[in-house]
């Protein structure tokens, strides 16, 4: 037992030490009217039940196939709806995508991911990045991948290719969703993540913050992800990064202290998944990606690349992580 007792309470609200799909939108809601500092206590509380607090998950994200994607999700320089200057490439040979596995093994990734700019893949399309998966398997990698909607069938193709991780992000609430995405629904990515889950795969699902929602989007994102059952084994959390070009590069700035306050309500919420940083890390200082961690982050993408925007270089993320006592999470047995 944690020696801070089999409950938390903070304020009028018990936070108690074992996983529940079954949160109240209200409750959410409770979690962000705390006080900043008595949530990240929270938080951090939680955090040291299921993870050691001074350790982080790093994983590397590559885009196997770039640009000319058919969806019109306002916040991505991929669409070829705008004209945002993205380098357009289909899928890499597979040499090169082991030749970049390998180089972020070597880096201290534990985790590869690939991501593919497909509504969602045909059967045939799906085939070279079946070949892949294997590939990047046998170097010793956990494997991820991002390719949009998945077909019936697809993603137990998937699981025998020996994926451990399906990426598929909600995004934002399902209120604000046709605001943001018009060309799939948000009930098209809840079928996707069932259709994950029932092949056995692990899930990757989270959102994006600062697209120009209000905090009760943010409040009902994070309730549709914790009310998943089970909750994602991996939680990606993302700030816009503003591409010219798109329609939301114009979009109001969101504010630190609210990030950060959206992370430790995940991190209560779902308390033994990866919280992973992700798009928008450029902007932070170190302080804000401290504070970020003390609120129940431990996990981020390493590597100056995140498809197309950029992402702290490797040397930075270094000296972070050595002026902060953090260690690299080891990588899973398989």
């Amino acid at each position: 037992m944690s020696p801070i007792g089999p409950e938390i309470h903070v304020q009028d609200i018990t936070i108690g030490s074992v996983p529940r799909s079954d949160w109240r939108l209200d409750e959410v809601g409770a979690l962000f009217e705390l006080p900043l500092l008595d949530l990240v206590f929270a938080a951090q509380s939680v955090h040291r039940r299921h993870f050691d607090p001074n350790a982080v998950q790093v994983s590397t994200l590559l885009s196997i196939k770039t640009g000319a994607c058919p969806e019109d999700c306002a916040y991505c320089p991929q669409s070829i709806r705008f004209h945002t200057g993205v380098d357009v490439h289909d899928l890499m040979p597979l040499d090169e995508v082991r030749r970049a596995a390998e180089r972020a093994k070597a880096a201290g990734a534990t985790r590869f991911c690939m991501g593919a700019s497909y509504r969602g893949p045909k059967d045939r399309q799906l085939e070279p990045i079946l070949t892949m998966i294997r590939e990047v398997k046998s170097i010793g990698l956990e494997t991820c991948a991002t390719l949009g909607l998945l077909r019936e069938g697809q993603a137990e193709r998937l699981a025998e290719a020996g994926l451990d991780y399906y990426n598929h992000n909600l995004d934002t609430s399902e209120s604000f969703y046709p605001q943001i995405i018009t060309t799939r629904t948000f009930e098209d990515r809840l079928e996707t993540l069932r259709r994950v889950r029932a092949a056995g795969l692990k899930v990757c699902c989270g959102g994006i913050l600062g697209l120009g929602e209000d905090r009760s989007d943010r409040i009902a994102l994070l309730h549709a992800l914790a009310t998943l059952d089970p909750h994602p084994e991996s939680v990606p959390i993302n700030r816009l990064v503003k591409v010219p070009g798109t329609p939301l590069e114009d979009a109001s700035e969101l504010d630190n202290f609210e990030f950060v306050r959206t992370v430790a309500v995940a991190r209560i919420l779902m308390p033994a998944s990866h919280l992973r940083l992700s798009a928008g890390r450029t902007d932070f200082s170190d302080e804000m990606q401290a504070l970020c961690f003390l609120a129940g982050a431990n996990s981020v993408f390493y590597g100056d690349k995140l498809l197309t925007t950029d992402n702290p270089s490797a040397t930075d993320d270094e000296a972070l992580f050595e002026r902060l006592g953090l260690q690299r999470e080891a990588a899973a047995a398989t």
